[in-house]
């Protein structure tokens, strides 16, 4: 049985609306319960991306962690959160083809663009009660 240590965790910008669409879309697909969350902006956000020495001025947007394993940014974290929902989103391996330099390129475009595009909250979402037990912190 999987520990609550072995779950990976996804890292996300807790007041941009385009990734709290992305974390809700997430959380509808896990069926396995693979996943946990933390907004980049509260405190175990900082002290994962600390522990890993991430530069969150390179990398503002989605980070997974796979405990004990390594960590992925931009779309890199993106395929490889895909494809753990099973299925057809297995497909999603096809785009590990193309370089990751040209997938991050269009990926940072979208990520500049977020707030203007998508709007900003004031403050990091509140999961529900129902969700609280898959956030960390």
């Amino acid at each position: 049985m999987e520990s609550e240590i072995d779950k990976k965790i996804i890292l996300f910008d807790g007041v941009c609306n385009l990734c709290n669409g992305a974390i809700q879309f997430i959380i509808k697909r896990d069926k396995h319960d693979t996943f946990r969350y933390a907004a980049l902006q509260s405190e175990i956000g900082q002290q994962l991306v600390n522990d890993r020495k991430i530069d969150t001025s390179k990398v503002d947007s989605i980070i997974l962690i796979a405990p004990g394993v390594a960590y992925y940014t931009k779309s890199d974290a993106a395929l490889k959160i895909g494809k753990e929902f099973g299925g057809g989103w297995k497909l999603l391996g096809i785009f590990e083809g193309i370089p990751h330099t040209i997938r991050d390129w269009f990926y940072d475009i979208i990520a500049k663009n977020r707030y203007a595009w998508f709007g900003k909250k004031d403050a990091c979402m509140i999961p529900t009660p129902e969700l609280k037990a898959k956030f960390l912190g």
